[in-house]
């Protein structure tokens, strides 16, 4: 076994170009580039669910191993977290971050052969492509390292769950994976930015989001006599109409603070007012203070005005996540590491977005930053999106991505 991994060690350094002309090593070859793009196929046509990622989590393994890594499957049995180099125990370590998980939906491409082959699942929001770049970003570095030209050690992490709230992220610290760990960074797809270029953006880049479930109750009755109930369809509709216009009034506009319902269920005949309904939403907010005080302002709203309508409440309010919010200086690395890679010219601004995202609970801890990394063709005008069955990626993001993060590693070394 050891022999093994010795020969593919060995054997991944020839897929890694050398230096050349004053640059940063670490450029992929295209043995290499090519596996990646099949290791990325392979994943999106066999997604798997949070905390499922049993398939996966083994793929990333072998190749780790392969490469004479040792990985470590973190305690809740799916994803991984691996060092390239020896940490010495002082140095803080980077750490690059990727997800493992894939999204309850259908894929519906039909002109791709890497299309999902599990019924209702599929790499959506394209953390196949996240995983695969921090795979290569690894095995680069662990060339380098064999070579003598990686400054410090750097951490590897494969999260699963991000799409389940509060996220994996959560497992992953409790598992200690930012134990020795000085700063974190990581990539998001990004359907507007051509692929070829990345978004970075200091201070918030996502918002906070949390999951909401009201149950109202009451006594129901026959429509007929409607002042003998709780007309609980009449208290839903306030309910889902007036709450979200309460707390538009009730925290300052910036704060981006949103309610938006995605299910309202009551009654099964016309004639009959129900004892029972139901409504699910997803409460959104930009602004980290205002995101803490959200569970008291939706509560107090919700409460009062069921309360006009006589209707009892059972509010689930389901902690989220919080914003990412960018570091400035783990954006200036992954503008300098851009720019050594492919110049300045293919750096762009971007904005905050409403999407939440788990990488929020790693900045509560270390400095860090998420990047946009483009994955449209360029020229193409599909408008794909995110959470989408049809959503797809230049695989040109790959190579990006992993240059992107080797960049990275090296520059921060030597700071």
């Amino acid at each position: 076994m050891n022999q093994l991994k010795s020969r593919a060690a060995a054997r991944s350094e020839d897929l890694v170009d050398q230096p050349g002309g004053g640059g940063l090593p670490g450029r992929l070859g295209d043995e290499l580039r090519a596996e990646l793009i099949a290791f990325r196929r392979d994943l999106h046509m066999h997604p798997e669910l949070g905390n499922q990622e049993f398939r996966t989590t083994a793929a990333i393994k072998d190749r780790l191993e392969k490469a004479g890594l040792r990985p470590r499957v973190l305690d809740v049995g799916t994803g991984l977290v691996c060092d390239v180099g020896e940490w010495d125990g002082v140095t803080p370590m980077l750490a690059l971050r990727a997800d493992i998980d894939a999204l309850p939906i259908p894929d519906t491409k039909v002109d791709v052969p890497y299309r999902s082959t599990v019924p209702d699942r599929a790499h959506a929001c394209g953390h196949d492509v996240h995983t695969t770049t921090v795979l290569g970003a690894g095995l680069v570095l662990a060339g380098l390292h064999r070579q003598g030209l990686l400054p410090n050690a750097v951490r590897l992490v494969f999260q699963p769950a991000e799409e389940v709230l509060p996220g994996g992220a959560v497992d992953a610290i409790e598992s200690g994976v930012l134990e020795g760990v000085g700063r974190i960074i990581a990539v998001h797809c990004d359907p507007k930015v051509d692929a070829g270029r990345i978004g970075l953006r200091v201070g918030p880049i996502t918002s906070a989001c949390d999951r909401l479930e009201v149950s109202l109750d009451g006594p129901g009755g026959h429509t007929a006599r409607p002042h003998l109930t709780t007309d609980l369809v009449t208290a839903a509709a306030r309910v889902a109409v007036d709450v979200p216009a309460l707390l538009a009034r009730r925290v300052d506009a910036r704060s981006g603070l949103v309610l938006t319902w995605g299910r309202l269920q009551t009654g099964h005949a016309p004639n009959v007012v129900p004892q029972h309904a139901e409504l699910s939403g997803t409460v959104r907010c930009l602004d980290l203070a205002a995101w803490r005080d959200a569970p008291d302002l939706v509560h107090a709203a919700i409460d009062e005005v069921a309360g006009m309508h006589r209707a009892k409440t059972v509010i689930n309010y389901v902690r989220g996540v919080p914003p990412v919010v960018n570091d400035a200086e783990s954006i200036g690395l992954l503008d300098a590491a851009m720019t050594e890679r492919r110049g300045s010219y293919a750096i762009e601004d971007t904005e905050q977005s409403l999407g939440g995202e788990d990488f929020s609970w790693y900045l509560e801890r270390v400095p860090g930053a998420m990047a946009r990394l483009g994955v449209r063709p360029p020229g193409d005008t599909r408008g794909l999106d995110l959470h989408r069955g049809n959503f797809d990626v230049d695989e040109e993001a790959i190579t990006v991505g992993v240059e992107l993060f080797t960049a990275a590693a090296l520059l921060a070394g030597r700071s």
